[in-house]
């Protein structure tokens, strides 16, 4: 059997890939009563490019595959999605430098990128502020997160798998350092009531839980410590300015983010963030309305023409973090933390996935294939 805990949307198309070899099993568990529901549901749903983060990263690696598998599927399957296309904004020399750094990233690994000139810029978005440079990355895009994680849910189930809701992971006991499998004990948290299950495989893809169900397992020398990053959205309720293409401020090293920004829904709909706030309980999605005047201040300075009082708070995220580094790969000393996906040595059958933040919605397809491909090689 394979058993995969976590059902947001990486656990989906993990689950799914498993399913689909013949003569197999595979059990799904999800505390809450549907998929998706803490990081893979609050986000920007941005199908990212692999901009940035570095040259031999797992995240660069599976975001490009991920990026032009999730166009392939919803294309073949209908899911809403758009190739809506990305601006990075440079408003002085600084920042210029740092697009130009990475655009020579971006081409050394095989990404298309280019600059725009101001006036083709000013005349297609007259809106948007751009005192220095513009740096067009042509393959970003926008995906109905919600309706991608609807099909993977019933392409899964339709493959045999079983998909257990309300249901948690109160511990978890390794036979015989997991040659002899693993035992999950679980609660049904309706009826409170307590069962076990044995699986000869466990995959963790618990999100917000990853770490907290890895420590279970892991000898304390190897265990992790939970960070958790919280980024509040904002909606705009005004009919303009409304820019049509997604727009980013130049990229920060050593920040913790890539700056509140400019997305948009299938509709048009327009709103920002995230911001990065650092909190210690992974379970509050409470939008705090004190961030607001600084997100305010940074968003009018690419979009000087924001009526702010037509701004609200709207909804917030939560990022599974594995340090408080830099969310852009520049190199040694910046902090940059990076997927960690990896059968665990020691335990048989176990594989560990942690850390997945962005860009994991775009990188969930080729996720899925990368742990198919480290249980049954």
């Amino acid at each position: 059997m394979w058993f995969v805990v976590g059902a947001g949307v990486v656990g989906l198309a993990i689950a799914r890939k498993l399913a689909s070899r013949d003569g197999t099993s595979t059990l799904l568990l999800e505390k809450h009563g549907s998929v998706g529901t803490e990081t893979s549901s609050r986000n920007s749903e941005v199908i990212h490019a692999g901009l940035y983060y570095g040259p031999s990263s797992l995240k660069t690696t599976l975001c490009i595959k991920g990026k032009q598998m999730l166009y392939d599927l919803c294309a073949a399957k209908d899911i809403p999605y758009r190739n809506s296309k990305k601006w990075i904004l440079a408003q002085n020399a600084r920042q210029h430098e740092e697009l130009q750094k990475t655009h020579a990233f971006t081409k050394s690994i095989g990404v298309p990128t280019y600059f725009v000139s101001l006036s083709e810029a000013n005349a297609r978005e007259p809106d948007v502020r751009i005192d220095e440079a513009v740096l067009e990355s042509p393959t970003t895009g926008i995906v109905d997160s919600h309706a991608l994680m609807s099909f993977l849910e019933a392409d899964f189930q339709a493959s045999g798998g079983d998909i257990a809701f309300h249901t948690s992971v109160t511990s978890i006991e390794p036979l015989d350092s997991g040659s002899a499998g693993y035992k999950i004990n679980t609660k049904n948290l309706l009826a409170s009531e307590a069962a076990s299950i044995t699986s000869e495989t466990l995959i963790n893809s618990a999100g917000l839980s990853a770490v907290l169900l890895s420590n279970q397992i892991l000898p304390a020398s190897r265990q992790t410590k939970p960070l958790y990053a919280k980024g509040s959205y904002y909606s705009y309720s005004a009919p303009t300015p409304r820019p049509r293409i997604l727009v980013y401020p130049a990229p920060t090293t050593g920040a913790a983010g890539l700056g509140t920004h400019l997305t948009m829904d299938l509709t048009g709909a327009i709103r920002f963030g995230p911001d990065v706030e650092w909190i210690d309980d992974p379970t509050d999605f409470s939008v705090n309305e004190a961030r607001l005047p600084a997100a305010l201040d940074e968003i009018e300075t690419y979009l000087p023409g924001i009526q702010r009082d037509k701004v609200t708070v709207d909804y917030s995220g939560i990022r599974p973090k594995l340090g408080r580094g830099s969310a852009v790969s520049r190199g040694e000393g910046d902090g940059f933390s990076d997927f960690i996906i990896r059968k665990e040595k020691g335990f048989e059958g176990f594989v560990n996935l942690l850390g997945i933040e962005s860009p994991g919605l775009t990188s969930s397809l080729a996720i899925a294939d990368m742990v198919d491909s480290l249980l049954n090689k």
